[in-house]
């Protein structure tokens, strides 16, 4: 395999069998364990804006450098539960957006339907991490706790080609297109552009106390007057809560406690949000 360093955009015109790199914390078990092949991997640091200049956020920045920043509290919180210290100043804040589920059968490499199969095998199966939300066709949970963040504090996003806000970067699998982000092949994120947020938090629920990917996350936060509440770890992508809150969850019979997580965590960070 081989390793190209890319010096500009212009100049970035990844072939079919490439794979972009930067912290590299997502793409290499992905090469290890098989599920992701390569003849080449392009390393795109010195393309990829990193550091913090006001509102907006270089999207090769690490999350460490994010949690040390003066960014809103729920970022800043998201960033720092969400990895151990070594990943955190190493992962950067658009590999952490675009990773790939943690469901067991997709990372063992099963033919599900992310695969191209015809099943979801954990909803006969384990589940007990799994979706509540939009699960009907695939019960993956994306595991971001920054994407559910930045969703909340209203974040756009800018990449090589385009922009646009951070909830249009996902879309929800299906048998017709079963990506769970809209980029185009070799589009390249570059920077999050953050509105000013009154106030915001972000709490977790996890199997240990630090550095598990979320049982559940809520992300609250106050932006131009309106309240935004979203979620991680509830649906196969970040998922933002509208007027009808949880009622349209699905829960599969080994996941159901979740919601009882989720609607005491929106209450406490709405409280939060109140104080």
């Amino acid at each position: 395999m081989k390793l190209r360093r890319a010096s500009s955009v212009a100049g970035l015109e990844p072939a079919s069998n490439s794979l972009l790199l930067a912290g590299g914390t997502e793409v290499v078990p992905l090469l290890r364990a098989g599920i992701l092949e390569a003849d080449e991997l392009i390393d795109v640091r010195a393309v990829v804006p990193r550091g913090i200049d006001g509102g907006t956020i270089g999207a090769g920045t690490t999350l460490a450098e994010i949690e040390a920043a003066d960014v809103p509290d729920a970022l800043r919180e998201a960033c720092r539960l969400a990895a151990s210290p070594q990943l955190r100043n190493t992962g950067t804040l658009a590999g952490n957006l675009l990773q790939s589920t943690r469901c067991w059968y997709w990372r063992l490499n099963w033919p599900c339907r992310l695969h191209g199969g015809d099943a979801c095998f954990a909803r006969d199966g384990e589940h007990r991490e799994h979706a509540v939300l939009a699960n009907g066709f695939c019960a993956s949970a994306h595991p971001s706790d920054p994407a559910a963040a930045l969703l909340a504090l209203d974040a756009t996003l800018q990449t090589d080609r385009r922009t646009l806000p951070l909830g249009e970067l996902y879309r929800v699998p299906t048998a017709d297109d079963r990506g769970t982000t809209t980029l185009e092949p070799g589009e390249l994120l570059l920077s999050v552009e953050l509105p000013t947020a009154e106030r915001s938090v972000y709490l977790k629920a996890m199997e240990r106390k630090r550095w598990a990917f979320p049982l559940v996350g809520v992300a609250a936060a106050r932006v131009g007057g309106s309240t935004r509440v979203a979620l991680a770890g509830m649906a196969p992508v970040p998922w933002l809560l509208d007027s009808g809150g949880l009622e349209a969850a699905t829960p599969l019979p080994g996941n159901a406690y979740k919601l009882e997580i989720a609607t005491a965590l929106v209450k406490r960070a709405l409280a939060q949000l109140d104080a």
